[in-house]
């Protein structure tokens, strides 16, 4: 099953090892399976987060685009075995931004106003059940660089960019009860859990972070940070922008391509092309497929990886895109965190 995906929403989407085909979308407002955080059918009993037995489900407080105003949030469903994890990705729904970022924007620094991004972030922290004191950002400027995050930093960039993690792309922690965040419209998301040693990382990866290896570099600082071995992490990869919305020209393949070569031999079950020809001069690049070898390079287990095969091109219903909207639009936030 696709592991962010909601009862209400059926798409094609595949998992490392095995692939799942499901008809076009409805209405995610009005397909079956969706419950509000604290509706016991939604959350098991537990008033504030958001079930994914269903996969995407509203949540939080009233006042949003469906119009019982709750954010639409999709948690990562293989993941709920560790009961410990919070793991998930926002869409654009649900929130009180005006267009273009209407309506979910979790970014400051596109234009939005800073107090509606921030009721979003709120109201996400709400549904989740996490105190929004937890949530803690970087300022990401598409690099590999990577940035432990200890007690000291809990919070930073919650209200205020100026106050977030300095340019970084990735962050790592062992330290329960931080929320780690990061935004993305097509870029794709990182997730990597370390249950021996109860540490967790969230990373960003655009083309250049593809192409800077920040999967890689990623899971070598939590071998360093906290004794990781690759062969025992969990990773997943999320919702973002398909090969089928990204064609890319020859400076960028003049990057992807090198790299291509050198992860030819890390293929495993369900493998996809990396890219593939389009108009002369272009290609299109599967930026999910390049993320899930660069793990495997790393010395991930092809089993222990999760694929979304939601892409944020083809669904601007539910995510924003920057490639499709123009570049004016929103960020969703993706997030991870440990319970204490």
């Amino acid at each position: 099953m696709e592991p962010f995906t909601p009862g209400m929403i059926r798409e094609g989407v595949a998992r490392s090892g095995t692939e799942a085909r499901f008809p076009g979308a409805g209405d995610p407002a009005k397909e079956p399976g969706i419950a509000a955080a604290g509706d016991p059918a939604a959350s098991g009993g537990t008033a504030g987060t958001v079930d994914t037995a269903a996969g995407l489900s509203p949540a939080g407080p009233a006042e949003t685009a469906g119009g019982d105003g709750r954010p639409v949030l999709a948690r990562l469903h293989p993941w709920r075995r560790f009961a410990e994890l919070e793991a998930g990705f926002s869409t654009r729904l649900g929130g009180v931004s005006r267009a273009p970022w209407h309506s979910l924007n979790t970014a400051l620094h596109v234009g939005d106003a800073d107090g509606d991004v921030i009721r979003n972030r709120r109201r996400i922290a709400a549904g989740l059940g996490w105190p929004f004191e937890a949530w803690t950002s970087a300022s990401q400027v598409h690099g590999n660089r990577v940035y432990r995050v200890t007690a000291e930093d809990r919070g930073k960039g919650r209200a205020r960019p100026e106050d977030a993690v300095a340019e970084a792309d990735a962050l790592i922690t062992d330290v329960p009860g931080i929320l780690l965040v990061m935004y993305y419209a097509d870029c794709v998301p990182l997730y990597f859990y370390d249950p021996d040693h109860s540490a967790i990382g969230l990373a960003h990866a655009g083309w250049r972070g593809t192409a800077l290896d920040v999967a890689g570099e990623t899971v070598r600082a939590m071998e360093a940070a906290f004794g990781t071995r690759p062969d025992r992490l969990y990773a997943a990869i999320g919702p973002s922008i398909g090969p089928c919305c990204y064609e890319v020209d020859e400076p960028v393949l003049c990057r992807l391509l090198p790299l291509a070569e050198t992860l030819q031999r890390f293929v495993g079950s369900g493998a996809e092309a990396l890219t593939a020809p389009a108009r002369p001069g272009r290609a299109a690049a599967n930026l999910k497929e390049f993320n899930r070898r660069l793990m495997m390079k790393a010395g991930i287990l092809p089993s222990r990886i999760e694929i979304s095969r939601w892409c944020t091109g083809c669904r601007t219903d539910l995510f924003f895109s920057h490639r499709r909207e123009g570049g004016k639009t929103g960020r969703m936030a993706a997030w991870l965190g440990r319970r204490s």
